[in-house]
């Protein structure tokens, strides 16, 4: 039985080193930094997004204040005498 499972594990690593070797199989580092390079990507989506509803509430703040700086210099008449 021990044979078998030494034999198999053996195989499982020939078959692993073989696979790698051949440049099939991406090396375990590529795998990692894909998934990173996913993650980021998802990252900067959300980023993204949040950067334009700043941007949206940027511009309503500063059309507000306009309005209210034009309502501030408004020429108020003078009353009549």
């Amino acid at each position: 039985m021990r044979v078998r499972q030494s034999e198999k594990r053996l195989s499982e690593q020939l078959g692993e080193q073989a696979w790698r070797e051949s440049g099939l199989g991406s090396p375990p580092d590529i795998d990692q930094l894909q998934r990173r390079v996913a993650m980021l990507e998802q990252e900067l989506v959300e980023k993204n997004r949040e950067l334009e509803d700043r941007t949206e509430e940027l511009e309503a703040a500063r059309a507000a204040n306009r309005e209210l700086t034009r309502r501030t210099h408004q020429v108020v008449p003078d009353p009549p005498p």
